[in-house]
């Protein structure tokens, strides 16, 4: 019965054991805008991931893509890890998209030629710059730095692929 007794609070200690607190990237209390007039048909199409967030010190697992259609189709390079997935595209407000088992995924900029975007969170536990082409020009990137650091972003965590 000890045995017994030792295992069932292990079972429960593991049960009710905190889980890890994710990793946050930007100051919550720093404001963030997403880009109210964006039609969500200008995403159209491949786009492939040329930055994440990746906490200090851990590699990141590398380059991601995203296709956008009636469905998301993503692999991600996310600070968690590689993450796969796709789910209907769920637009309720123009420049947000609700993805199953992501966070809130915010449009806070795309360029006007639809090359580049950049996709956030208000919590800061995500955020990435997507483009059309494996190579970001260097004046689009440092827009895209420039636009995740004024909602609040730690640039440092940043990794370009």
């Amino acid at each position: 019965m000890p045995q017994l007794t030792r295992l069932a609070l292990c079972l429960l200690a593991a049960c009710t054991a905190p889980q890890p607190q994710p990793v946050v990237f930007r100051d919550a209390t720093a404001p963030i805008y997403s880009a109210a007039a964006f039609d969500p048909a200008r995403l159209t199409g491949h786009w492939v991931q040329v930055a994440g967030f990746a906490p200090q010190g851990h590699a990141p697992c590398g380059p991601g893509a995203v296709d956008f259609g009636v469905q998301v189709v993503w692999d991600l390079c996310l600070a968690s890890g590689e993450t796969r997935g796709a789910a209907a595209l769920n637009a309720a407000k123009p420049a947000r998209f609700d993805l199953a088992g992501l966070p809130v995924w915010w449009v806070l900029w795309a360029d006007a030629d639809d090359r580049t975007l950049v996709i956030g969170t208000p919590s800061g536990t995500l955020g990435f710059i997507l483009n059309r082409a494996a190579a970001i020009p260097a004046d689009r990137l440092k827009a895209a730095r420039d636009i995740l650091r004024f909602n609040g972003y730690d640039l440092d965590t940043l990794v370009v692929f």
